[in-house]
Formats: C-alpha cells, structure tokens, sequence
C-alpha cells in the first residue's frame, strides 16, 4: 500500500489541531475539538468540511448525456443545466459499485462526483462503458478542492465570505439567492470561476464549492473568517458520519456495496428503469435487466432504522436478533450497518439489513452489543428532518 494522500487543506488542518487519519487512501481530519460539538455546531449554526478526497471526473462530448444514460441507473439526459442527481453506477448484477452525485454544469458537461475509495474503479468502469459513444472523460480531481460549507447559517456565510462573487457569465442564469436544492451555479473567488453545489452529507442546507487547489487555502480561511460570528467551525470526519447517520444517508462500505442492489437499500428510486430515447424505445443501460428482475422479486433483506430504547449504541456489524426475555439474546434477524449515540436526539440509532419479516415499523427488536440484548425498535427513516422555514 502507498502513503496515504494529503489534500490541498492538509496544513490547514494540522494548524488548526486536527486528528488526521486514514480514510480512502487519503489522510483527513477526523475531528478538530470534539465530535459532539462539531456535531452541534452543524445541526445549530455551521461546519467547515474539507472533501477534496472525493473524486471528480468531468464527462463531456456530443453524447454525454446518452452515455450516462447507459452507464448509470438514473436518468441523466432529464437532468435540467445547472442541475444535480444522487445516483448510482451498478454492475451488471445489478449492485452498488458506487454512489454518486451528477452535476450538469454546462452545457454537453457533466461532473461525476464518486466516492474517495471507489474514484479509481469508477472512473475505469465508465471508461469500459463509453464504446459507442462521442464522449471525453477526465479525472479532474488532482487538480482541485472541495469545500463543503453545512448548516442553517451556510447561505449567510456563503454571501459575508470576502472574494466570492455571483458572476451572471457563469451563473447560468441564477442567482445565489435563488439556487434551489440539488442544483448548481457558477460563482467566482478572488476572480477565478468555481462551481457552487446546493447540496451536501449532513441533512440540513449547505453548498459544496469546487475550486482549484491553488485557491483552496484562501477560500478555506475566507469561509472559516466570514463564519465566526456565525458561529462556524470547521468539522472533521467522525461528525459528518453521525450527521449523515441521522439523516438516514447511507455510507458506501456499510449500507451499500457489492453485495447490494438499491432496492435492498430503500433507494429504488434512483433506478430509472423507464428511460427511453426520443423514438420511445427503451434505453437499455448496465444492470437494467437483472434491476427490473430484482424489482419484482420479494426482498431477502430490507433496510430499516432503528431506535434504541437503553443507552448502549449498536454498532456495524452488531447482529440484530428477535428480543428475548430481558438481556437474552434471540435468533439472528439481522446485522448492523451503521449506529451511534444520536448527539441530536439523545438516544442510539441505527440502520440495519433485516428479514422482512420483522421490518414494519414498530417492530420490537434488539441487537447483540457484546452478548447483552440490547432493545431497539424499528423507526422510520431519517431519524432527523431539519426545521423547514
């Protein structure tokens, strides 16, 4: 194995006493003070992520928008400009090879946003994908950053922040003060043009900036400046993942892989199975046969969100079982694929695979912490909605 990548953020994070650490084959900021309060900061005012680890691929050409058609589940070509997409890229087999954000950032121009472990795989599997096809793909993450500013006083920050202007050239005809979510926009910082996302990890408004790794230093402390009153701080990876837990996002690696298909996952909605071309025929894409077939099949496995009724948290890969009597431990219903203590709500939740069986909402349950049953019961997901103004 290689030496762990350092993104263009690294010294700012260690200026700033950051815990680094190994994740994706990069090393990032795992928390800068306490997991709970960068938490509570983002849920209550703000959080400053670094997220240059994620990949980046730009696709572009005359069929640009036909070849993501065929090479992800979703309906790319529907994809207003200046518009986003949560996705997927599946193998034939109809699982997860990755989950992913499509930006439609200009015109004949997309920006596939792929996971830090899976950037590499991604961008080989498109690459198989493109026979037929007029289009040009580049990773153009090496050369960039991403900075992701999340919480209720994010588009306060994002208009006191020093150098960062709306350029009506490259705006696509929006206005900062009306960028919708899952869409995007071009702005400028310190002159140089950048793309501005609606759209983030955590559950509550936020905007994620492409910008170059030559500007990223400068925006970083713009953002962490204009943020103070506020009440900004920047956040580290241990909080996204209790943020993203609570608002039932699901994390490659536990709630999705190769095992997985999106329908196992709740996510059957990202798999568009009724694309069709201007003529009305079907558009046949990577995984759509064995997809249509495992639409219409009894799931093996659901997942579901649990909410814990004592104070011990469950864990991945914790075994969900039936809840015996008092601390006894039942047949195995399940496994945990993520679970915490909920900093927002004040008790452990989770998200499991279990038997259909026993997925109703209500369901009483419990899971193996250390051979101790502890009590859960199955919630809907999310756990947390933010307030909506």
């Amino acid at each position: 194995m290689g030496e762990d990548r350092k993104t263009p953020l690294h010294d700012e994070h260690v200026a700033l006493g950051a815990s680094m650490t190994p994740f994706g084959g990069w090393l990032m900021p795992l928390r800068y003070t306490s997991d709970l309060a960068e938490h509570r900061a983002v849920r209550e005012a703000a959080g400053l992520f670094d997220l240059s680890h994620m990949g980046n691929i730009n696709v572009t050409g005359p069929d640009a928008a036909a070849f993501l058609d065929h090479a992800l589940v979703g309906y790319i070509s529907k994809v207003r400009e200046m518009g986003a997409r949560y996705s997927m890229i599946c193998a034939e087999d109809g699982s997860v090879l990755d989950d992913l954000i499509v930006y439609h950032d200009a015109p004949g121009e997309y920006s596939v946003v792929a996971n830090a472990a899976n950037a590499e795989l991604v961008l080989a599997k498109l690459g198989e994908r493109t026979a037929g096809f007029d289009v040009v793909l580049k990773d153009v993450q090496p050369g960039q950053a991403l900075i992701a500013v999340q919480g209720p006083r994010a588009a306060e920050i994002m208009l006191a922040t020093a150098g960062l202007v709306e350029d009506a050239e490259i705006s696509g005809g929006t206005a900062f003060a009306d960028l919708k979510y899952y869409a995007c926009m071009g702005m400028r910082f310190e002159g140089e043009p950048l793309l501005v996302g609606r759209t983030g990890y955590t559950g509550e408004d936020g905007f994620e900036l492409w910008v170059s790794a030559e500007k990223a230093v400068a925006l970083w402390r713009a953002l962490l400046a204009a943020g103070e009153p506020f009440g900004l701080v920047p956040a580290g990876l241990s909080a996204r993942d209790s943020l993203r837990l609570e608002a039932g996002m699901p994390l490659y690696g536990h709630e999705l892989d190769t095992t997985t298909t999106p329908f196992e996952a709740g996510l059957g909605r990202v798999v568009r199975l009724d694309k069709v071309s201007d003529d009305g025929t079907p558009i046949p894409f990577v995984g759509r046969d064995a997809l249509a077939a495992r639409k219409q099949s009894p799931p093996a496995r659901v997942l579901v969100g649990l909410r814990g009724e004592g104070r011990r948290p469950a864990r991945a890969d914790h075994e969900v079982v039936q809840r015996g009597v008092g601390t006894e431990v039942g047949a195995v219903v399940g496994r945990v694929t993520s679970g915490a203590p909920s900093p927002t709500l004040g008790y452990p939740i989770a998200l499991a695979y279990v038997t259909p069986e026993v997925s109703a909402e209500g369901t009483e349950l419990a899971v193996d912490v250390r051979g101790r049953a502890e009590p859960f019961v199955v919630v809907p997901v999310p756990f947390y909605r933010r307030p909506q103004n």
